[in-house]
């Protein structure tokens, strides 16, 4: 039988890291309005705190860098503390360097992008995966991924080999606690309409620029945020309890 409306998440508690703009705002939005009590998180606490404000009900901010193992503990000592509760984490929270020349990558934008993208997550499993096991009600971890996982392009070398990353550890870490009933999966998102447009093309934001692009997708757009939100919901809700080590792929049929 099919959950009632706003009640897909009815009873869960979920943590979403980046939640202050873009993907992160879009999916603890979501979550919430399905009836999830939500801790989200970010290093810009006035982005956090107007998410958080649009449903106090069931939204809190927490500061939180994710490259920090004392902040995951803080956030997730927090869930317990104020929720009794954790089962569900979306490590959304990323991060990019401008679409240029390989060889003019800077080391410090190498480590900053690996620092985020793949030790952030490697710092959550560090942390999430002792509580999911000893509350022992399993749960579901969800990285954000991108279709520069599978598909690297030009320019962004490093960025899509972190994506890699976290795509493989995806299917590492659902290989290993699967048995506890702790699903993991990645979301693979196409570049989205968000500002990142020139950040991720290399190109400017124009017009003719995204035409150019958007003529790639076979459903015609950019991602939407709430494309991202919607396979993050079905993923942490009891509907997707079969689904353990995916990429799901929202790219609305580019990487075809």
């Amino acid at each position: 039988m099919a959950a009632q409306p706003g009640s897909r998440l009815a009873g869960k508690v979920a943590i979403v890291t980046g939640g202050g703009s873009g993907f992160g705002a879009a999916i603890a939005r979501r979550f919430g309005e399905e009836g999830a009590k939500v801790i989200l998180t970010d290093i810009n606490v006035e982005g956090g705190e107007k998410v958080a404000a649009q449903n106090p009900a069931n939204l809190v901010f927490q500061k939180q860098d994710v490259t920090k193992a004392d902040e995951w503990k803080a956030v997730i000592d927090l869930a317990f503390s104020k929720f009794g509760r954790l089962d569900i984490l979306v490590n959304n929270a990323g991060t990019t360097y401008r679409n240029k020349p390989t060889a003019e990558v800077t080391e410090a934008e190498w480590e900053r992008v690996f620092n985020v993208n793949v030790k952030g997550i490697f710092l959550a499993a560090q942390a999430f995966m002792p509580r999911m096991i000893e509350q022992g009600q399993g749960g579901s971890m969800i990285n954000i991924s991108s279709t520069g996982a599978s598909r690297p392009r030009p320019g962004l070398v490093w960025y899509n080999a972190s994506k890699g990353a976290v795509s493989n550890a995806t299917k590492g870490l659902a290989a290993e606690y699967g048995p506890h009933n702790i699903r993991v999966n990645s979301v693979c998102p196409l570049l989205c309409s968000t500002g990142l447009f020139s950040m991720f093309t290399g190109v400017e934001d124009t017009p003719q620029n995204r035409e150019k692009f958007v003529a790639q997708v076979p459903l015609g757009r950019l991602t939407e945020v709430d494309d991202v939100a919607n396979m993050c919901l079905y993923l942490a809700s009891d509907e997707g309890r079969f689904i353990n080590g995916t990429d799901m792929v929202v790219d609305g049929g580019k990487c075809i």
